[in-house]
């Protein structure tokens, strides 16, 4: 088969394959008289082949290491320029017209197939390589390989050059590099286990300060423990303590409760008993006109006292449910003030509760069917005048919503309707919400209710206003100060 010729034009896939050793494209083949047929299909010459040297060639080619290949290949690219074209493969040609940075790494397999495939190539492009070597190619030329020179670069250039004894050159390169190799991985492996222990005794040191840590948490822990313990104990006995005041409470209302129904009885009995002695009165009365004529007026004082003797005891039950008997009659505090009683024992007064007294608001809304009676803004502006009016109206509301719920009574806040805005949330259930008619205030309002109500139902009327308090009062009411129910309020 004959060469293609240079101006052939063929992919540069398809030189590689040409340049394949399985498949010879007749660059280079030997004849019986040593001669050779050019790479351009004419005779080039003869040219000699070194006896020793075509009988290592029918020996297959040694397994090059990596880095004597690639050095091979590098050195090869690096002179193929350099040749005449005429002295150039076919599948070189091309590859020869690569920029050199392209032309190892691109042409780098058929460069390495045909130096495999080609001795006449591989001599001519060796000559030039050795050449360029200086004194280490021609040592290596020589067959000697220098102790201080690279062992890829003398495999690379006895491959190349091919001397006697180039395979122990290349084998003992092999074996060099081979060795390199493993020093490396050993180092390798060295630094590895140096740094698996400089990180595992990082990571004691670590878990030694983290243990340290959990000691400390631990400690802190425990301390809380005690601390919650004897927290708990302290809350169970006040728990205990506030469980049996409870019950005391409980049972001195059970037993107000009885001496309140015992009255009411005994009540209940005296006025039948005065009814009955009415009737037998007005019987007596129509059965003798005579004499009734002459009795009338003493009958008439006694029933007048009578009535007032029960409308007094009732009164007075109401006084001992609330606020505790009172030991004075008016002509009482005239004398106290203004008169001397001889032979007469002065009389001990009883101690008032504070109107601000929350404690004493909790007896009164305790009794059955208590009515509370709230001057809104007179209570706000004392409590929270730091906020607006619709602030201070949600916040009072709410609480006395609080307080409906708890007690079960009726309850009524009463403000000025002068200021009185629209889109009111709705009232809490059992707080009535009332605002003054115009031209009226909430004072008025308030004395209104108050008399409206039946007497004997306990009437609570919340106002630091003395006019306020004094007007309810005359009217059987309770008066309280405003404090009182700001305390209430805090404390719910």
């Amino acid at each position: 088969m004959s060469a293609p010729s240079p101006s052939d034009d063929r992919p540069f896939e398809e030189a590689e394959s040409a340049a394949d050793p399985a498949h010879p494209t007749g660059t280079w083949s030997e004849t019986g008289d040593g001669g050779s047929e050019g790479a351009d299909g004419g005779d080039s010459g003869a040219v000699g082949v070194p006896e020793g040297e075509a009988e290592e060639d029918h020996a297959p080619e040694p397994t090059l290491p990596e880095a004597v290949r690639q050095r091979i290949t590098t050195l090869a690219a690096a002179a193929l320029p350099g040749l005449p074209a005429d002295e150039t493969p076919v599948p070189l040609r091309r590859v020869a017209r690569f920029a050199p940075n392209r032309r190892a790494r691109l042409g780098g397999q058929v460069i390495a197939a045909q130096l495999a495939a080609d001795p006449l190539f591989r001599q001519r492009i060796a000559g030039r390589i050795v050449t360029d070597a200086g004194d280490l190619g021609a040592a290596v030329a020589s067959g000697m390989a220098p102790a201080a020179a690279d062992p890829v670069e003398v495999a690379a250039l006895a491959y190349l050059a091919r001397p006697d004894g180039w395979r122990e050159l290349v084998g003992a390169a092999g074996e060099s590099v081979r060795a390199e190799a493993d020093s490396a991985a050993i180092a390798n492996q060295v630094r590895e286990a140096e740094q698996r222990a400089a990180r595992a005794e990082h990571d004691r040191a670590v878990a030694k300060v983290e243990a340290d840590k959990l000691r400390d948490e631990l400690a802190r822990v425990r301390e809380e423990l005690g601390q919650l313990r004897e927290e708990a104990r302290a809350t169970a006995r006040a728990l205990r303590e506030t469980q049996a005041a409870q019950k005391r409470a409980a049972d001195l209302l059970a037993t107000e409760k009885g001496r309140a129904a015992k009255v009411t009885a005994d009540h209940d009995a005296e006025v039948r008993r005065m009814r009955t002695r009415l009737s037998e009165a007005e019987a007596a009365a129509t059965s003798g006109k005579q004499s009734a004529k002459e009795a009338r007026a003493a009958d008439d004082a006694r029933l007048w006292l009578l009535l007032e003797t029960i409308g007094q005891a009732a009164s007075g039950l109401r006084r001992e449910l609330a606020l505790g008997p009172t030991d004075k009659l008016p002509a009482d505090f005239v004398a106290d003030a203004a008169a001397d009683r001889p032979g007469g024992l002065e009389r001990s007064r009883p101690r008032a509760q504070d109107t601000d007294d929350p404690g004493r608001l909790d007896q009164l809304l305790a009794l059955p069917r208590a009515h509370l009676i709230v001057d809104g803004y007179n209570v706000t502006k004392r409590g929270f005048a730091e906020m607006s009016l619709e602030q201070q109206r949600k916040r009072l509301i709410t609480g006395l919503g609080g307080i409906a719920a708890q007690t079960g009574d009726e309850v009524t806040v009463v403000f000025d309707g002068a200021e009185r805005v629209h889109g009111l949330p709705p009232a809490p259930r059992g707080v009535r919400v009332l605002f003054s008619r115009k031209g009226d205030t909430a004072d008025e309002l308030i004395r209104q209710l108050v008399r409206a109500e039946p007497a004997g139902r306990p009437l609570v009327v919340i106002s630091s206003d003395r006019e306020v308090a004094d007007g309810v009062r005359r009217h059987g009411a309770y008066p309280m100060g405003a404090d009182s129910l700001i305390r209430r309020l805090s404390r719910a």
